[in-house]
């Protein structure tokens, strides 16, 4: 999200390499989100999570730390195929010293990988930094892991035009696992469909969760946070910019939080707990005016608004939790969308 600006003739030429990690397989009967989207005929792009495997058979590295004490890094895996995330390698690594998440591996296979913005394979500002590594732990199934806990100045990004990310107007579906309980207004903890440019270039150059205490548009009820949808030159809490009266706030330790949009006439917002019960439906209608077709160019970003943390530019300025989420091609049918939330209480967050 940003002020309009005009849309350069080219693309940045510095984006990272896809991952040299093999495509990962979405067999039947597997027990992840993304074989979910699969079985939908909706596949994952783009899968991240510090938590845990988000396909049966994944057994790859889900992110990257970096240790202060000799700048080593290491990736922490999962402790089975389809498991929940190795922590005590995390803990081991980073004894004695403090550690930050440099990158979120893709598991998706399609090599989108997200790396702080600030680092060498994105660079950003000045004053865009990783996240550091053990502000919040937490257990999944019983097993320990760690949060990517975002904090103003921390934001991941990747240019994934190339690699399977939805461009302009392709429907795309797009899930995460955040908190209610770690938030602020400032602009924008996002997660998903954003510039490659990393300018504000259009309406509808942008189709990502918004999850925060935003009210932009006046009307709001309450104080949030609340899901919501960062189409760029403008924050919607449904298909304008005047307050959804069907919105509500979702002020749980672990939420649910998802967006998706056909690209021509319609979009959907939903919410729940993560922990249990389903979702709630916030918006199932048509897109703002001005905003079909939609323009996506297929960067991804988590954390910050799409507008945000160029070399000389300004840092993110929003709070934010993620635990896991994932980008799809195509749009959800409900009964995945409702499948993919009972995956996600049944990793029993706590």
């Amino acid at each position: 999200m940003g002020l309009p600006a005009v849309l350069p003739a080219t693309r940045p030429t510095w984006s990272a390499p896809p991952s040299a990690a093999p495509p990962v397989s979405s067999a039947p009967g597997g027990s992840g989100p993304c074989d979910i989207y699969a079985a939908g005929g909706t596949p994952c792009v783009a899968a991240q999570s510090t938590v845990r495997a988000l396909l049966g058979s994944y057994n790859g590295p889900l992110y990257q730390v970096r240790r202060a004490s000799d700048g080593a890094t290491r990736d922490i895996g999962v402790l089975a195929p389809g498991g929940f995330a190795d922590a005590a390698a995390q803990d081991a690594f980073c004894a004695g010293t403090s550690c930050v998440i440099t990158v979120v591996r893709d598991q998706s296979g399609h090599g989108n990988d997200l790396w702080y913005q600030g680092s060498d394979q994105v660079p950003g500002s000045s004053r865009s930094s990783p996240a550091k590594a053990t502000s919040e732990s937490l257990t999944a199934k019983g097993a320990k892991a760690y949060s990517l806990y975002i904090n103003p100045g921390n934001s991941y990004w990747r240019d994934g035009h190339l690699t399977g990310v939805p461009t302009g107007a392709a429907p795309e579906g797009a899930y995460m696992v955040t908190s209610g309980t770690h938030v602020n207004g400032g602009c924008c903890f996002d997660y998903g469909n954003s510039e490659t440019t990393r300018k504000a270039d259009a309406a509808g150059a942008m189709d990502a969760i918004n999850f925060g205490t935003e009210c932009w548009f006046g009307g709001c009820s309450g104080s949030g946070p609340w899901v919501q949808a960062d189409l760029e030159w403008g924050l919607y809490p449904g298909g304008s910019t005047s307050w959804n009266p069907n919105q509500r706030a979702f002020a749980s330790k672990f939420v649910t939080a998802m967006l998706k949009n056909n690209g021509t006439s319609r979009f959907a917002l939903k919410g729940g707990n993560a922990q249990s019960g389903g979702l709630t439906t916030l918006w199932n209608g048509a897109l703002p005016g001005g905003y079909s077709p939609m323009r996506k160019q297929g960067a991804i970003v988590l954390g910050s608004g799409g507008d945000c943390c160029k070399p000389g530019g300004g840092a993110n300025l929003s709070a934010g939790t993620f635990y896991e989420g994932a980008v799809v091609a195509g749009y959800p049918s409900d009964a995945t969308d409702n499948a993919v939330q009972a995956n996600i209480t049944a990793a029993e967050y706590r």
